[in-house]
């Protein structure tokens, strides 16, 4: 399963508010420093094959491939002094770049 943080939970609602958007999409990507990216979209709607998660009130669309790598996952909102915006805790994650930013399995 993924998980929403309250946080990331009141910034999805805060940000899906004022759009015709229904949803969030979790994805991950190749790329990066090592390997794959995290994505986070807005969405209309979900796919034909998407997984449909609903957590707190929020609609998290996830593609098939994509949910293999983030089961598990925790996705929170985090505003520090250095740092705003969703973070991804992923335990499947072997490696990540300095910046954070990529992961390898």
């Amino acid at each position: 399963m993924i998980d929403l943080t309250d946080s990331a939970v009141n910034k999805i609602k805060e940000v899906l508010k004022d759009t015709e958007n229904t949803g969030v999409r979790a994805a991950i990507q190749g790329g990066g420093c090592s390997g794959f990216t995290y994505k986070l979209t807005m969405e209309k709607e979900p796919d034909p094959d998407d997984k449909v998660i609903e957590i707190k009130g929020v609609k998290l669309f996830v593609d098939k491939k994509s949910y293999l790598f983030l089961i598990g996952t925790t996705i929170d909102f985090v505003s520090e002094m250095m740092q705003m915006g969703f973070k991804f805790i992923n335990p499947n994650a072997k490696r990540t770049c300095g910046c954070g930013e990529s992961f390898g399995i």
